[in-house]
């Protein structure tokens, strides 16, 4: 699942999606995998936004007996509270206003498959009651409906909050969290493991010069200075989002800094004599726009709604924004 770099800023292919790593921190974690993947063990993935949990969870499948059956993500930050246990468990029809035929839930589609609930921290606690029950006794009863069916369903769990703080809160069931928590497997965040940004920069290069029919071959050097001080609040999926990106801007056979999102500006080592406010003078007002998000973002940690009131627009609206510049929420 894993490959070695050996020479720095050069493309590498992983053996499952795009998770690489060379550090012994990331090596623990794939030998961890290899462990657990073929057991039923319901898994709880732990780590910060973009860091990769899908990606471990999408490998924990492909290496288990249940390969061959469906790997159904949920993300349950993303489903409305009101909407997310229809989601899951399905309903009949006329078990509510609209439901004008029935239809099964996500958990009854991943039967025979892995069920990855992505955000679980997020769950309401009365869909958390129901998924406990599940969990216990592997039965599925759609809304409205008196008869309940057994579905065959290995669920791994990540989140990037702190379970335990919700659980002091009272917002997260302890037996619940003890259900899910068999295995835990902790992802760092990228800037815990910069020796591997040469490795995915150079991966992230290769597989998007090769999409788009370009023919790039490496960094300079500012850029990877650049790349390599920046903080990546957004981790690995906001470096490849920048590798993307610079991709398609690039004029020449490599990538420079000026190719690289604006963020990236602050942080890399300037010219002499001048300073972060004259390259803020140079960035465009989409740049200006998206590093303000950025900001209050963080600010707000990651509470969209906050956000969204801090910046005078809706939330429909900021997810359009953030879904436009490649944002993630950044962790609680």
């Amino acid at each position: 699942m894993s490959t070695i770099e050996t020479s720095p800023w050069q493309a590498s292919s992983p053996a499952y999606g795009d998770i690489l790593g060379a550090t012994a921190k990331m090596q623990r974690i794939f030998r961890l995998v290899g462990k657990v993947a073929p057991t039923e063990s319901t898994v709880l993935i732990l780590g910060e936004s973009g860091t990769g949990k899908e990606l471990i969870a999408r490998a924990l499948h492909l290496q288990s007996k249940r390969a061959n059956g469906a790997f159904v993500p949920v993300n349950c930050a993303s489903l409305p509270e009101n909407l997310i246990e229809s989601e899951l468990f399905g309903y009949v029809r006329g078990a509510f206003t609209g439901a004008a035929a029935g239809r099964r839930g996500l958990i009854e589609e991943a039967d025979g498959g892995t069920l990855f609930l992505d955000e679980i921290g997020d769950m309401p606690l009365s869909t958390q009651v129901k998924l406990l029950r599940f969990l216990e006794n592997s039965e599925v009863r759609r809304l409205g409906d008196n008869e309940t069916r057994i579905v065959d369903v290995r669920v791994v769990a990540a989140t990037n909050v702190d379970l335990k703080r919700l659980l002091a809160e009272g917002r997260f069931r302890e037996d619940l969290y003890y259900r899910l928590n068999v295995v835990a497997i902790e992802l760092p965040p990228l800037r815990d493991r910069r020796e591997d940004i040469p490795l995915l920069a150079g991966y992230f290069l290769e597989k998007y010069a090769n999409r788009s029919g370009r023919a790039i071959d490496g960094f300079s050097d500012d850029a990877k200075a650049a790349l390599l001080r920046y903080d990546y609040p957004g981790n690995v999926r906001e470096l490849e989002n920048a590798i993307q990106r610079a991709v398609t801007l690039a004029e020449g056979k490599e990538i420079t800094r000026a190719d690289l999102p604006a963020q990236f500006l602050q942080t890399a080592t300037l010219p002499a004599g001048r300073n972060d406010e004259d390259v803020r003078d140079s960035w465009s007002l989409e740049d200006l726009e998206r590093d303000h998000i950025v900001r209050v973002l963080q600010r707000q940690k990651g509470n969209v709604t906050n956000t969204a009131r801090q910046l005078g627009i809706s939330r429909t609206t900021l997810w359009r924004k953030m879904h436009k510049y490649h944002l993630v929420r950044p962790p609680a």
